[in-house]
């Protein structure tokens, strides 16, 4: 076994923490008809809970429209919060700690989702154009529908219901979703808002939206179990900002900081191949401006292995980390950490299957090896 500062404790406010490695929220699509499953859904997520852990559930959509991909699950029903309970308490016997992530997808939302067919809602009215999918396909987007003004509120109220059902269902707090290319990011971004209300144009116009759900919710659930998680220099589905830095140090300063939000998840730029070694990744590290900018808890998330975790958590350029296709492919990723073992290998043929089983529960444990 061997010490390393990713498996130091941490304190993130009322949460006592006895490691740094946390589950990053990650779409699985095995959420049937958008309700958890609490047979196969308990068990993916308590293989990943730890005493003292932090997980991050996968997106929940905060209404009917929010939806982006099937089978994901939602936070605006009854029968949902009551579905996500075991689920939760499962985890919460495991000794770890739970935060829902809830979102909407916007623009990206097809036509089959929406309630009639109707055109999915956006900042704008601008379409995604075709995107590479994971298996090589291309995926095409439909035309959106602007929101005026006055629909904004009912959005947001939307956010604060599927807070507060987040809470009714037992999780500790909430995560919102406002990164990669999502409703949140159409806002934000420059290349996607191209409105002239008081929901565009100027950077504070711009985050208007963000700045209204986050105060909403902190309300409704306090600000102290409510984190947000952001992608400032990130491009996914045709959203990007010209002055990336400016635009996360606004959040930072003037929305996230003044309501005491628990914790910041950031997301790094795209990643570079190192010029010696074409198959090892290295992180840009962009993120140190917001880091010492935001007074909370700070995590970070974005292709890191062990070594460059342990590097940064080193360096204090986060106090927590978040993994993603490690966790996913190694359920006992803290102990291979802290034993220097080898880890699995993911399959990405099976991230966003319906199977309850391949691909989500079957990844072995090192005791099974």
């Amino acid at each position: 076994m061997e010490s390393s500062p990713l498996l130091t404790p941490y304190r993130m406010g009322e949460f006592n923490l006895a490691h740094r490695v946390v589950l990053a929220p990650m779409t699985r699509c095995r959420a049937y008809g958008n309700v958890p499953q609490p047979a196969h859904m308990s068990l993916y997520y308590c293989q990943r809970a730890t005493p003292g852990g932090l997980l991050i559930s996968e997106a929940c959509a905060v209404s009917e429209t929010a939806r982006g991909y099937a089978d994901v699950p939602g936070l605006w029903t009854e029968e949902q919060v009551e579905a996500w309970k075991p689920i939760v308490d499962a985890v919460h016997a495991k000794g770890a700690v739970f935060f829902a992530q809830i979102w909407h997808t916007g623009r990206v939302s097809p036509l089959e989702f929406q309630p009639n067919g109707q055109a999915p809602i956006s900042s704008t009215d601008k379409q995604v154009r075709p995107q590479a999918s994971y298996d090589g396909r291309f995926d095409t987007f439909a035309v959106p529908r602007r929101l005026g003004t006055n629909e904004i509120p009912h959005v947001v109220n939307d956010f604060r219901i599927a807070a507060r059902n987040a809470i009714k269902a037992g999780f500790d707090g909430v995560e919102i979703h406002a990164a990669n290319g999502y409703l949140f990011d159409q806002f934000m971004k420059d290349s996607t808002n191209d409105r002239d209300d008081a929901y565009g144009g100027s950077l504070e116009n711009r985050c208007r939206f963000n700045a209204e759900v986050v105060a909403a919710v902190a309300s409704e659930v306090g600000a102290y179990r409510l984190g947000v998680r952001l992608s400032p220099f990130a491009d996914y589905l045709d959203c990007s900002d010209s002055e990336p830095e400016t635009l996360a140090l606004h959040v930072v300063g003037h929305t996230l900081n003044p309501l005491n939000v628990l914790y910041c998840h950031m997301v790094e730029p795209r990643m570079q191949v190192k010029p010696n070694d074409g198959n090892k990744l290295t992180l840009p590290h962009m993120h140190m401006p917001f880091r010492k900018a935001f007074h909370g808890t700070f995590i970070v998330n974005g292709a890191y292995d062990r070594e460059e975790g342990n590097t940064a958590m080193a360096e204090g350029y986060g106090d927590l980390l978040a993994y993603g296709r490690l966790f996913l492919a190694n359920p006992d990723l803290p102990a291979r950490f802290a034993r220097n073992a080898g880890l699995n290998k993911y399959d990405k043929s099976t991230f966003y299957t319906s199977d309850p089983v391949v691909g989500y529960t079957d990844y072995p444990f090192l005791d099974q090896l």
